[in-house]
């Protein structure tokens, strides 16, 4: 028996909690460090810009909602919660639950994971969530793995959220970090097969802040546009399905009116064959561009809803797009 499971990915583009958030939800460093950008970002509009990210993510999966979403720049699990209950009132058939990794990153932003505990669980009575940090001078977000298991045959199934660091300072300046970004990827990913067996079933998936051909992915992450190559390989390589899309003239992200594929899945040997017990459904990824979420003008890109010192559009959602692709599983 086969079960379809919906994986997506969304950065959600500041998801803070509100300017006056309890210290319990945030901490005396986060407030200094993002004092004037919060400065009137109420509960209204926190609340509105939950409102219009949940009014998407329900519209995924044929409305049916995703699987599985991993999800970053959100600031704790208290706005997590409310992206959930927002959820639940437009999918009442769902009933999410969250792993979130709480990070180091400056601004307080981390990577998430929320999940159908119908179709996947996270077990309790062993290691199945692991934050890998990222070296680099100032804090930046962790690598969070998830040692999920399949309702479908009960398979660990090691799934890493990233958010790799930015380009701020310009790309070349910054590539040393994504770099190293790259190489904890790829460390784990082996980790995973030395404990778990050559056959366990590795996805990362997030926004990887460079493109499939960049230096980050291809040598450091070891990812290749090759499926047999992956297939084949000694090493531990990772399929990466985004490069069909390299050849769309659109994107996942804009920078400067130029489209950037920066939102990435990466599978490996044991997702990318027809016999796989979990398999990837490579034809079945796709840039989730609702029809709402896309800015007017000449250029196609995301409409964000802004905040956090830029400009504020309550009719907006992202500076992203999400991306989606099927995974089957059998027993």
């Amino acid at each position: 028996m086969a079960t379809t499971v919906y994986v997506a990915w969304w950065n959600l583009e500041n998801l803070f909690d509100e300017e006056n958030a309890p210290p319990e939800r945030r901490t005396e460093k986060v407030a200094r460090a993002i004092e004037k950008d919060i400065k009137g970002w109420t509960p209204a509009l926190r609340d509105r810009k939950v409102a219009q990210l949940a009014s998407v993510i329900a519209q995924m999966n044929a409305g049916a909602g995703p699987d599985l979403l991993g999800v970053c720049e959100v600031e704790n699990r208290f706005v997590l919660e409310l992206l959930v209950a927002r959820l639940q009132q437009l999918l009442p058939g769902r009933n999410y639950a969250i792993v979130h990794a709480d990070t180091d990153d400056a601004r307080g932003i981390d990577v998430a994971f929320l999940y159908d505990p119908a179709l996947l669980t996270v077990p309790t009575d062993e290691e199945s969530v692991f934050f890998h940090v990222v070296m680099r001078r100032n804090a930046t977000r962790e690598i969070v793995q998830v040692n999920f298991r399949t309702v479908a045959g009960g398979r660990t199934w090691a799934v890493f959220g990233n958010h790799w660091p930015s380009r701020s300072g310009g790309q070349a300046e910054s590539a040393g970090y994504r770099a190293i970004a790259g190489e904890t990827l790829s460390y784990f990913h082996q980790r995973v097969l030395e404990i778990h067996g050559p056959d366990t079933p590795v996805l990362a998936m997030g926004d990887f802040n460079d493109e499939p051909f960049d230096p980050s992915l291809t040598l450091h992450a070891l990812s290749t546009r090759q499926q047999r190559k992956v297939v084949r390989a000694r090493i531990p390589l990772l399929w990466n399905l985004m490069w069909p899309r390299m050849g769309e003239p659109e994107g996942t992200f804009y920078y400067d009116e130029t489209p950037n594929q920066l939102d990435q899945f990466l599978v490996n040997k044991a997702m990318a064959t027809q016999d796989s017990r979990l398999r990837v459904e490579a034809d079945t990824v796709e840039i989730l561009r609702f029809p709402e979420t896309v800015a007017a003008g000449v250029y196609p890109a995301p409409r964000p809803f802004g905040g956090m010192g830029k400009k504020i559009d309550q009719d907006g959602y992202s500076d992203h797009f999400p991306i989606g692709v099927r995974v089957t599983a059998t027993d």
